[in-house]
C-alpha cells in the first residue's frame, strides 16, 4: 500500500482524563516496527473492561490513552520479522497474545503467553516501550495493545489473529473478546454433556456467552442466576429455561439450586467477579461430577472461602483465562463456528453508532441498556 513506511493521520477517540467524555482528535499513527502490524480498524465495539479503566477503578491511571480491544480491520503493512500476516488480511486484533515460542504457548492447555499476557498498565509497545500514536509529538498511550478507538493501530503480531475473509467483521469483530471468553468458559472448560444442567452466573454480555456455550452443548437445563430480574427475559433469546434471582429467596442460591436440581447442576459458570457469586457458583454443583469455573475477575484484595470437604466430595473448581483460546490458532476457529450457523452472534449486538457518535456506547453501556454496541469507524 502507498502508506507503507509511513507515519498516517487519522481519528481517533482520545480519553484525555478518566471520566471525561473521549474527544475526537487527529493522530499520527507510525508505521510498525519489529513483530508488528498496522491495521485500518473497520468496525469496533465497546466492553466493560474499556469503561473500567477509563474510569481509572482499580489501578493506576494512565492518560492521555487510546481505549478500544474487540474490533475486526485488516492488515495496512507489516514490520520486520512478521511472516504469517501480510497486507489485505482480515484480522481480529486480540487483548492477549501468542508469542509462539515461550512454554506456554508450546503447551496444549495453556493460554497464557509469557510474553503477550494481558497487561492493563503498559502504554507503549513491546519492542520498545514506545508509543506508536502522537498528537503533535506529545505520545498517546496504548491501552492492552490494541487501541482500537482509532482508524488506524498498531498490534503486536502475536495479538493478530487471521480470520476468513469472507466473515462479516461488522459481527465478528465480537468474538475477540467478551464472546470468546464466556464461550469457551463452558465448551473449554465446563464441558458440559448433552442433556446435562447447567448455572450461569451473571447474564451480561460474559455470561450470555456462556449461556451460548450451553446451548451449543445440547445442556438441557440452562440456570440464569442473576439480581436484576429484568435480565431473564433477553436471556431466553441465548438459551437459558429457567431464572434465580437470589433477592427472591431467604436462603442461599446455592441451596435453592440444589433443590430444583436434585443435589446440585453438573456445570456452572461465574460470569460476575463477585467472590459471594464464586462460592456460590462452586458449591451448587453437584457432589461426585459436578464442575464450577471461575471467570469473572474480582477486585485486587478478593479472597474468599469454602470448605475442603466440598473438593473431597468431588466438586471440581476450574479457573479460565479468555475461555481458554489460544489467539492465533484457535480464534480463526470460533469465527468459522459463525460461518458454519452453528454460532449466533446477531443477538449479541444490541446497538450500532457511528465512530463521531461513539460516546452514545458508552452511554448505553453505563445505562444497562446494551450487550454489545458495534462502532462503524469512518461513519
Amino acid at each position: 500500500m502507498s502508506t507503507t513506511g509511513q507515519i498516517i493521520r487519522c481519528k481517533a477517540a482520545v480519553a484525555w482524563e478518566a471520566g471525561k467524555p473521549l474527544v475526537m482528535e487527529e493522530v499520527e499513527v507510525a508505521p510498525p516496527q519489529k513483530h508488528e502490524v498496522r491495521i485500518k480498524i473497520l468496525f469496533t465495539s465497546l466492553c466493560h473492561t474499556d469503561v473500567y479503566f477509563w474510569e481509572a477503578k482499580g489501578q493506576t491511571p494512565l492518560f492521555p490513552r487510546i481505549f478500544g480491544h474487540e474490533a475486526g480491520g485488516i492488515v495496512e503493512s507489516v514490520g520486520e520479522g512478521v511472516t504469517d500476516l501480510q497486507p489485505g488480511d482480515h484480522v481480529l486484533p486480540i487483548f492477549t497474545g501468542e508469542c509462539g515460542d515461550c512454554p506456554d504457548c508450546h503447551s496444549e492447555e495453556s493460554t497464557m503467553c509469557d510474553l503477550l499476557r494481558i497487561n492493563t498498565e503498559r502504554g507503549g509497545m513491546i519492542h520498545d516501550g514506545e508509543s506508536r500514536f502522537s498528537i503533535n509529538g506529545k505520545p498517546i498511550h496504548h491501552f492492552l495493545g490494541t487501541s482500537t478507538f482509532s482508524e488506524y493501530t498498531v498490534v503486536h503480531s502475536g495479538q493478530v489473529a487471521k480470520i476468513n475473509p469472507d466473515a462479516p467483521l461488522d459481527k465478528v469483530c465480537i468474538v475477540s473478546c467478551g464472546l470468546s471468553t464466556g464461550l469457551g468458559a463452558t465448551l473449554n472448560v465446563a464441558k458440559p454433556k448433552k442433556g446435562q444442567g447447567v448455572a450461569i452466573f451473571g447474564l451480561g454480555a460474559v455470561g450470555l456467552a456462556a449461556a451460548e456455550g450451553a446451548r451449543i452443548a445440547g445442556a438441557s437445563r440452562i440456570i440464569g442466576v442473576d439480581l436484576n430480574s429484568q435480565r431473564f427475559d433477553q436471556a431466553k433469546e441465548f438459551g437459558v429455561t429457567e431464572f434465580v434471582n437470589p433477592r427472591d429467596h431467604d436462603k442461599p442460591v446455592q441451596q435453592v439450586i440444589a433443590e430444583m436440581t436434585n443435589g446440585g447442576v453438573d456445570r456452572s459458570v461465574e460470569c460476575t467477579g463477585s467472590v459471594q457469586a464464586m462460592i456460590q457458583a462452586f458449591e451448587c454443583v453437584h457432589d461426585g461430577w459436578g464442575v464450577a469455573v471461575l471467570v469473572g475477575v474480582p477486585s485486587k484484595d478478593d479472597a474468599f472461602k469454602t470448605h475442603p470437604m466440598n473438593f473431597l466430595n468431588e466438586r471440581t473448581l476450574k479457573g479460565t483465562f479468555f475461555g481458554n483460546y489460544k489467539p492465533k490458532t484457535d480464534i480463526p476457529g470460533v469465527v468459522e463456528k459463525y460461518m458454519n450457523k452453528e454460532l449466533e452472534l446477531e443477538k449479541f449486538i444490541t446497538h450500532t453508532v457511528p465512530f463521531s457518535e461513539i460516546k452514545k456506547a458508552f452511554d448505553y453501556m453505563l445505562k444497562g441498556e446494551s450487550i454489545r454496541c458495534i462502532i462503524t469507524m469512518g461513519a
